[in-house]
């Protein structure tokens, strides 16, 4: 969507074939897109992907974070190395990205920084421990900083996606349901019935809400974790 707004898009992932698919898509489409193999969890690894991005495209003006979600357990079942591993993903990642495109934009006075989070963050999931705990810390992280560089044209907000249909929750349909001797289907049908919309969210209607934050549009709007959940959130 970013592409189709008239963005030169620069991605990362970890995996080449996928990542050289992703960035085909968009320029199939007549978008700019480059691609960066990269693990953001990797000291070092955010500053890199800014560097080439302005080495590509010139200075970045909106970086979105969207690590993969951490393991999925109950406390007694995770690790010290699984617990330094969602904190390297989720929050250092987004410490490094900001820390990397942060100074060109409060120069530039222009910026927007948009991390993808969870509802895990707003209101925990039962068995997804990490995500519950790291997420939540993004969310201090981004309305924090938000307040040091308001005044230097930068805005800093969080997307919180619901159950969305993509392959992260496909995934944990597939580990709940072997989990708990059932089907994804039926993993699936529960978490309908939670969402007073009786659906899973389309990654369209997400990405929606991204590119109208990264607009001049949404020039006052900063410090906010916003949801697109079809109402799962249960607080006002």
């Amino acid at each position: 969507m970013f592409a189709d707004e008239g963005a030169s898009v620069v991605l990362c992932a970890r995996g080449d074939a996928a990542l050289r698919e992703a960035c085909a898509a968009i320029t199939a489409r007549g978008g700019r897109a480059h691609g960066v193999v990269a693990d953001v969890s990797t000291a070092g690894e955010p500053a890199r992907i800014v560097a080439e991005a302005a080495r590509i495209f010139g200075p970045v003006d909106i970086v979105v974070t969207n690590a993969g979600g951490p393991r999925s357990g109950a406390f007694e079942r995770l690790t010290d190395e699984d617990w330094d591993a969602a904190i390297r993903t989720l929050l250092t990642s987004a410490v490094g990205f900001a820390r990397a495109a942060l100074p060109s934009m409060r120069a530039r006075r222009w910026g927007r920084i948009l991390n993808v989070t969870s509802i895990a963050a707003v209101q925990p999931v039962d068995g997804l421990m990490l995500s519950n705990a790291v997420r939540s810390a993004v969310h201090a992280f981004a309305k924090t900083l938000s307040n040091e560089v308001g005044a230097d044209g930068v805005t800093v907000n969080n997307l919180v996606p619901g159950y969305t249909r993509t392959h992260r929750v496909i995934d944990l349909a597939n580990q709940m349901a072997a989990a708990g001797d059932t089907t994804p289907e039926t993993i699936a049908s529960r978490w309908e019935a939670e969402i007073p919309m009786r659906r899973l969210g389309e990654p369209r209607e997400m990405a929606a809400l991204a590119a109208f934050l990264a607009s001049d549009h949404a020039g006052y709007i900063t410090g906010q974790s916003i949801a697109v959940d079809g109402g799962w959130i249960r607080s006002a």
